[in-house]
């Protein structure tokens, strides 16, 4: 018995030493398993704060990188989707920022600088129903921040659902009080569901409430005039001028008010009476003449009489430089008047000579004009003026380039390389990209290439490098694969570029790739809207090695009609066949 019972207890104790045993190691497991997520939660933390200072620092590439290992080590993490759905917006890739701000909400939902960063993105990327959701979800989880119900409205009325945006901006109005912005959205919103009464209720709201401020019932006569009812926008603009007679807002009302009413002199005399008006100064008057131009300038109408009002101002004024700046840029633009127009702004430079809005528009006419000899006046003018304004010497580079002086054109362009600052890669690469058509026409072709190079180091996406660089690299028979891939580049960039893709055509056809550069060439010639016959002398040749002969000819006497001249051109034509 005694033995049975000691055989009992040593069973018990050796199950309860086996129990204890495998508690100890359970635990021993889960003592381990926190270590080991604990040393992975330090890992995470170790990287995604890496991430956050390279972002900081600018090393965005790499910054990248580390939130990309970050969110494999942990694909809930919603500071990392937030975090990477910046960089996919800054890569033009806001489908995929949108999936990944979607993914952070998800895990954490009470977050309101996430869900209102999805809010934003979706109404950016035109997911107008999905923002107007999110700004839903927000304005209840957050009541307090009224200011919410303005993005929800915008949102609201981008999708369509007017009735339910009006009602977010009514909600805004109750805490932020009525003013003219909120007004005038309500009215825009009702107008477009045909609620006339309302839309206009909303401005009369504005001229009750503000009762000593003309401006409301001159906005209201305005909106009704362009409602195509003169009547009502009469008494408006009497209760506006009722209230301040002298408003020069008043009298472009009015002036358009007769305009309405075919009263075309009753208009233009309005004009006129402000304008003497000596009790109104010279800046009033500049801008209520300014209004009248835009005016005339929307209806299409003619400009004749404008003349006559500017010659009148400025004799009120004959030293206001601004008034003068007016009239020039009026006469270059709108009645083409370039001689007119210099004379005006050389008045300026010669009563203001550190004017440089007007030497700038002075150069603006020399330009257009090819007039070179005036443009290397105005630039050295300029760059004793203006020493540290890299632009002038640009300029001055391309007058001596069009006069075939390369070597000031070389000398320009380093010396104004040198006033660059270093953060404008930009300008730089613009000049780096003319040095390169400098050495290319002087038959320098290895320092050509060499500007190119440093003009892309500068701005890796200069169009116009991108292209000349492939197409005279096409046409040396060098680097045909580094020719392709910067044509590919501009294509990507501009698709619809006839000249672009006559490059790319071109560097096919030197590949002997005579199907594809058929395909880009005829996609050229159809977006061409300058009738090159450059591109027209490409298609005959590319047609010839594509076995197409009689059509090949055709083509090279169309570029000859169009005015190519050259004797490869006119052999091409004469031996039906193509000469290289």
């Amino acid at each position: 018995m005694l033995k049975r019972y000691i055989y009992i207890l040593l069973c018990g104790v050796i199950v309860w030493g086996s129990v204890r045993a495998d508690n100890a190691a359970k635990r021993t497991e889960d003592i381990s398993s926190i270590i080991r997520s604990q040393a992975e939660r330090r890992k995470f933390d170790y990287f995604f704060l890496e991430g956050l200072n390279l972002k900081a620092a600018g090393k965005y590439d790499a910054a990248f990188d580390v939130f990309n290992h970050c969110l494999a080590m942990d694909s809930t993490a919603s500071a990392v989707l937030y975090e990477l759905s910046f960089f996919y917006l800054q890569l033009n890739r806001p489908e995929k920022a949108v999936d990944m701000l979607k993914k952070a909400v998800s895990h954490a939902p009470d977050n309101f600088t996430y869900r209102m960063t999805l809010a934003s993105a979706s109404h950016s990327t035109g997911l107008f129903g999905e923002a107007a959701e999110e700004y839903k979800k927000l304005t209840e989880l957050y009541p307090a921040k009224t200011e919410l119900n303005f993005y929800l409205g915008e949102a609201l009325s981008r999708e369509g659902n007017i009735e339910e945006a009006i009602e977010a901006f009514d909600r805004l109005e109750l805490t932020m009080g009525m003013n003219e912005a909120l007004s005038l959205q309500k009215f825009r919103l009702y107008m477009s569901i045909k609620e006339n009464e309302k839309a206009f209720g909303e401005i009369e709201k504005l001229a009750e409430k503000y009762p000593t401020v003309s401006r409301y019932p001159l906005l209201l006569g305005d909106l009704y005039l362009e409602n195509r009812e003169p009547d009502k926008a009469y008494e408006c603009y009497q209760r506006a001028y009722a209230i301040e007679p002298s408003n020069p807002y008043y009298i472009v009302s009015m002036s358009n008010y007769y305009e309405a009413k075919g009263d075309k002199a009753a208009s233009e005399q309005q004009i006129r009476n402000a304008l003497v008006n000596e009790g109104l100064d010279v800046n009033t008057k500049v801008g209520i003449l300014g209004r009248y131009i835009a005016r005339l300038q929307q209806a299409k109408q003619g400009m004749e009489n404008v003349n006559t009002l500017f010659a009148e101002l400025i004799r009120q004024h004959p030293e206001d430089i601004d008034l003068k700046l007016m009239y020039g840029s009026f006469l270059s633009s709108a009645m083409d008047n370039r001689e007119e127009a210099g004379f005006q702004f050389r008045l300026v430079t010669e009563m203001e000579p550190d004017n440089q809005a007007a030497w700038q528009q002075l150069l603006n006419l020399a330009l257009q004009a090819n007039d070179y000899p005036e443009v290397v006046r105005i630039c050295h003018t300029c760059m004793e003026l203006f020493p540290d304004t890299p632009e002038y010497p640009f300029y001055l580079g391309i007058a001596y380039f069009q006069q075939e002086k390369y070597q000031e054109a070389l000398d320009t362009y380093y010396a104004g390389i040198k006033i660059i600052p270093n953060e404008n890669g930009r300008l730089k690469s613009d000049f780096y990209g003319q040095i390169g058509d400098i050495y290319y026409q002087i038959k320098e072709m290895d320092k050509a290439y060499e500007a190119y190079d440093e003009a892309l180091k500068c701005n890796p996406q200069n169009i116009v490098v991108l292209n000349n660089y492939a197409y005279f690299l096409s046409l040396d028979k060098k680097d045909l694969d580094k020719a392709v891939r910067m044509s590919s580049q501009t294509i990507d960039m501009e698709p619809e570029n006839a000249t672009y893709l006559d490059t790319y055509a071109w560097i096919f056809f030197v590949r002997g790739e005579y199907s594809l550069a058929k395909i880009y060439i005829e996609r050229a010639i159809d977006r061409d809207t300058t009738n090159s016959s450059e591109l027209i002398d490409h298609y005959g040749d590319i047609l010839y090695m594509t076995g197409n002969r009689e059509k090949a000819v055709e083509q090279w006497k169309k570029a000859k009609e169009l005015g190519k001249k050259n004797e490869t051109l006119d052999r091409k034509i004469a031996e039906e066949k193509y000469i290289e």
